[in-house]
């Protein structure tokens, strides 16, 4: 194991992603590695945290951590997981193959490590592998308070084929959602663009602000996004259940859609003014009573062609307990929906 190093960029390396650029000066080290490297700060350019992606300039100072010598074989590392923890996301999974893990993601949960996140699907997939020597790799993301079916890989080979496939559209995914109010028309398209709101921190921090799609261009940092939403059943005027496919794939895009058109999803404090109780008025993201205050957004299915078997696959996620409850109060059960409501009216 090497100490801590500080390399100048040479002339010759300007210009390039700092992953890259240690790959080329290290190539025995993985892409994994220096991945959690960044991001647990201990490669650091100029004093500073980078991204894996980060372009490096001549002249900057790359601080780098101790590092493994060639051929040699790192420390197991003991798991960390609890049996509690272990036992729970071995229960959330509810599909599987030699290459492939899909589970239905609980509430609460954070996919990722980051600020203040120190239990996360990532860490305890630990817990997941089922006999094989690596742990399964995420190829997507979920927000922390959204529920629902999440993708691991079992390989990289998998982990690069199904990253591809939902990079390049060739994934279904359709969302359940309990709003405020009533969405008109009941079938629509909403296409505001999304810029991060500024002041906003990383990962569930951030806020989005919507824009209209004409000030995209001109407005730095801001991304187009497009989703798409029935309504299935509504309460009056004062609830909807929602189906939603997001044809991008934004941070918070379904959230901040939804909160923009006048409807927010139920429980979204970030979006919705959960201090505000909705009053019958179709505003206001706290229905109060029973209702939970939790979020009310669930990934209730994803189709995908298996990059292994080429097979059609269809992943199904049953309600989270809280939402499983607010749907027995308004008297809906999760087989009034197609599999694919937007396909079944075509």
């Amino acid at each position: 194991m090497s100490r801590v190093q500080t390399i100048a960029v040479e002339p010759d390396e300007g210009g390039q992603r700092l992953d890259r650029w240690f790959r080329r000066r290290f190539p025995h080290v993985p892409q994994g590695r220096i991945e959690k490297m960044c991001r647990k700060g201990e490669i650091r350019i100029d004093g500073g945290r980078a991204k894996p992606a980060t372009r490096v300039e001549a002249g900057n100072q790359i601080r780098v951590p101790p590092l493994p010598e060639p051929g040699e074989t790192p420390k197991p590392v003991k798991s960390q997981v609890s049996k509690a923890d272990a036992e729970m996301i071995r229960e959330a999974v509810i599909w599987k193959d030699d290459f492939i893990i899909a589970l239905n993601k609980p509430p609460g949960l954070a996919t990722q490590g980051g600020s203040k996140q120190t239990r996360h699907v990532d860490g305890l997939s630990e817990a997941l592998k089922f006999g094989f020597d690596e742990k399964p790799r995420l190829v997507h993301r979920l927000d922390k308070d959204t529920s629902g079916v999440l993708l691991l890989a079992r390989t990289r080979q998998v982990a690069q084929g199904l990253t591809a496939a939902i990079r390049h559209r060739e994934t279904r995914k359709i969302y359940w959602a309990v709003v405020a109010g009533v969405p008109r028309p009941y079938l629509g398209e909403i296409k505001y663009g999304l810029v991060k709101a500024p002041g906003g921190g990383k990962g569930q921090g951030e806020k989005m602000l919507c824009l209209h799609p004409r000030d995209v261009e001109q407005t730095p940092g801001a991304k187009r996004a497009i989703t798409q939403y029935v309504t299935l059943y509504r309460v009056g005027e004062r609830a909807s259940w929602v189906a939603m496919e997001p044809i991008t794939g934004r941070t918070h895009q379904l959230r901040a859609h939804m909160a923009e058109i006048g409807h927010p999803i139920v429980g979204d404090g970030k979006y919705g003014g959960s201090g505000q109780e909705n009053l019958g008025d179709g505003w206001g993201a706290k229905l109060g009573g029973i209702i939970s205050s939790k979020l009310h957004l669930h990934a209730r299915m994803m189709r995908f062609e298996h990059p292994v078997t080429r097979e059609l696959i269809t992943v199904a996620a049953p309600l989270p307990e809280h939402m499983a409850r607010t749907f027995e109060t308004f008297g809906w059960t999760e087989d009034l929906a197609a599999e694919d409501p937007f396909e079944a009216l075509t």
